[in-house]
């Protein structure tokens, strides 16, 4: 079994039946400040901790006094809207007493399907996490449709870790494990340690129970782990109602692990590797010795640009004789890196009129 202590990056997933108490609506305090004991420890440990937690839409529900049956698209909306800035203002006052610093980020699953958008957040999240911040990220309900009606925040979180290479992934859930069958209505179902393969008779077996509160089921978990795994990170779904879930996992509690069989790095490598070119950068000697040695490719080793790449898309990464070294995500369209190829970093804001990025392509988002 995995330790969490082990993980350099630890992705937790918090259901909304966890966080909001089903008969009230109010939030779940005792709960909360039990977990942000929990990510104290883990940090204080070396571990980076990002929170991606459902809730918003529930704990508002309650807030709004909007029923407890299906809310119409409008309903959830609103709710979402006023639970979301009590969900922050939440977790920032139970982390705050450890010291730690929070900050929100509002995404949708096309945030991380987007390069574009997937740059900018992989950016702003390496940032927050080298400041020892703790991101709580929470599904943008407020305009997403189909997350609301789907319930995504289970595979929105396996591409948050699959984005951040994380090397771990937990659900935390009001269910103790992937079963062979709903466990509610068949008392002979199996509960599985480890999964090793999702095959699809594993597939088949997921369900689509969920509770009151959460719109996510079984199926969702398993698509999280096809997503996490084939990204390099383990993935557990454990039950996390008790008052320090992350300590009871660490101590041995039910739970089914999810194994990843590649390294996030070398997992990211071969994604990045396997995407076909939309232009080409030639270098200059001095820059092909530089990537060859782990270096971002900055713009003064640039000698030509070639394509009509758009920021985010792969581009080839060429030697001064046109030999294919490897590819990597722009940071820039082709015309910007038209204009800074051969020019020092700091000049970037005179060329561009703004102040851009230091990398033209750096070393995380290339596969030599």
């Amino acid at each position: 079994m995995a330790s969490l202590t082990s993980a350099k990056r630890l992705v937790v997933k918090i259901g909304s039946a966890l966080l909001v108490d089903k008969i009230s609506g109010d939030l779940r305090a005792d709960w909360l400040h039990g977990l942000a004991q929990d990510v104290a420890w883990l940090t204080a440990a070396g571990t980076q901790v990002v929170l991606v937690s459902s809730g918003s839409i529930a704990l508002g529900r309650g807030v709004l006094k909007l029923p407890k049956t299906e809310l119409a698209l409008e309903q959830s909306q609103a709710a979402a809207a006023v639970g979301q800035i009590r969900l922050a203002r939440a977790y920032e006052e139970a982390l705050a007493p450890h010291s730690i610093t929070t900050a929100q980020i509002l995404m949708t699953l096309e945030d991380t399907r987007d390069r574009r958008r997937y740059l900018n957040s992989r950016a702003t999240f390496e940032q927050l996490l080298s400041l020892g911040v703790v991101p709580i990220v929470n599904e943008n309900d407020t305009v997403a449709t189909d997350e609301i009606r789907f319930g995504d925040n289970d595979r929105l979180a396996a591409q948050i870790a699959a984005t951040i290479g994380a090397d771990q992934l937990a659900l935390l859930s009001d269910v103790d494990g992937f079963y062979s069958a709903n466990p509610t209505d068949d008392p002979t179902a199996k509960r599985y340690d480890v999964i090793d393969q999702i095959t699809p008779q594993i597939e088949a077996m997921a369900g689509d129970a969920g509770s009151g509160l959460s719109k996510g089921g079984m199926k969702t978990k398993i698509m999280a782990a096809k997503t996490a795994t084939a990204a390099g990170c383990a993935m557990v779904i454990s039950e996390g109602s008790g008052l320090r879930p992350l300590t009871a996992l660490e101590n041995g509690a039910n739970c089914t692990w999810f194994t990843a069989t590649l390294d996030p790095q070398i997992a990211r490598k071969r994604w990045i590797a396997a995407m076909k070119p939309q232009g080409s950068l030639t270098l200059d000697s001095g820059a092909a010795k530089a990537l060859l040695n782990g270096n971002s490719l900055l713009p003064a080793g640039v000698h030509a640009v070639s394509g009509g790449f758009q920021r985010g898309d792969p581009v080839a990464l060429l030697d001064p004789d046109g030999n294919q070294l490897g590819l990597g995500l722009s940071r820039y369209t082709a015309a910007e890196a038209q204009a800074i190829k051969g020019h020092q970093s700091a000049e970037i804001e005179s060329l561009l009129g703004y102040s851009g990025r230091a990398a033209l392509v750096h070393r995380d988002d290339m596969a030599l």
